[in-house]
């Protein structure tokens, strides 16, 4: 396994975009957001993108010239008009305007819609926790991979949620699911990898296990906690699709499938200020307690520690912001054919 520097990854993404007429500053900021998915160690949502990034692009599934504005507004509240730009940049506004309007309300509920795949959750919840708020974000994925429960049809996506909790100088307690029980994205690290997934994550027509994520097209995700997960997918796909006049059901685009057609992604991120319901120090240090109480709770027979949501991805952060991002000789490959499609200098280590 190789492993790319944080810069150097950023300074290829940005060339590679650059090159497709991406404006400098929009390059820059995309490809940041990118290596932050792949800092928390959501592989399938970083660098391992940009291939149908730009495959998108070269198709004019997006708008490298958008204005992307505020559409409707009132009040704690907003939707954002996307103007069908790369997903990053939407969010990037999306969250700027959170932290706004929470200054001002203590509480905000910012809608997108007309925006593209974004990559991780988290990196948007963090932004809002690393100012002291708490955020949460919802978002309809960019096609249908998981069906009613029961039922056989593709209608609802992976429908991710993230939620971020401050905690003081600790790791921020945060939580980015997915409400499937696997991202698809890590089905397609899979499929490029060449290996075979849990046979837990995906079901045939006939209800049968799929383990060879190249047949993932034959199939549904399953949602987390049966119907649970179905429910949750489904009051997602209302509020941050519907709510949103975004596509959700029926109307959501494969952007796998369909490289030049318009999305209409729905995202809504929630920003709350902690000082609204009291001491903010005294949160955090209620939050800081509820940690070391789980941190420090009893364990079952073979388990070695109890872990808090946000741990895993802070001690990832740490680790890769040393030695840099894992770039599998699969993934070199694809990246290395898209500098050469670009005509930037393919990356060696």
């Amino acid at each position: 396994m190789n492993y790319l520097s944080i810069t150097d990854a950023e300074h290829f993404i940005s060339s590679a975009l650059q090159a497709e007429k991406v404006p400098a500053s929009d390059a820059d900021i995309i490809a940041s957001l990118m290596v932050q998915s792949d800092l928390v160690g959501a592989d399938g949502h970083g660098i391992f993108r940009l291939p149908a990034y730009l495959k998108r692009i070269r198709a004019g599934g997006v708008n490298l010239n958008p204005n992307i504005h505020i559409e409707r507004e009132q009040g704690a509240t907003a939707l954002i008009n996307g103007d069908n730009a790369l997903g990053h940049l939407v969010m990037n506004r999306a969250v700027d305007l959170a932290i706004e309007k929470v200054k001002q309300h203590s509480v905000c509920w910012i809608g997108s819609h007309y925006g593209n795949h974004s990559g991780a959750a988290s990196v948007y919840v963090r932004k809002l926790a690393e100012q002291g708020y708490i955020g949460i974000y919802m978002a309809v994925g960019n096609a249908n991979h998981m069906a009613p429960w029961g039922g056989i049809d593709l209608l609802l996506s992976t429908n991710p949620i993230a939620i971020a909790v401050p905690a003081g100088d600790g790791p921020t307690v945060l939580l980015d699911i997915a409400t499937t029980v696997a991202a698809y994205g890590k089905v397609k690290v899979a499929a490029q990898k060449g290996e075979s997934i849990p046979d837990d994550w995906m079901i045939d027509r006939q209800g049968k296990p799929i383990t060879d994520p190249k047949k993932s097209a034959e199939g549904s995700l399953l949602p987390i906690g049966g119907y649970k997960g179905y429910g949750l997918a489904v009051m997602i796909g209302l509020l941050a699709g519907a709510l949103n006049n975004a596509a959700v059901g029926k109307g959501t685009i494969d952007f796998n499938a369909h490289h030049d057609l318009v999305t209409n992604t729905g995202q809504t991120i929630i920003a709350v200020d902690p000082s609204a319901f009291g001491n903010t120090e005294e949160f955090i240090n209620r939050v800081i307690a509820l940690v070391n109480d789980l941190k420090n709770s009893s364990t079952l027979p073979g388990v070695k520690d109890i872990r808090v949501p946000g741990e895993g991805a802070a001690k990832t952060m740490a680790e890769r912001g040393e030695r840099g991002i894992p770039v599998s000789p699969e993934l070199l490959e694809a990246l290395n054919a898209c500098a050469q499609e670009c005509g930037i200098p393919a990356l060696t280590f």
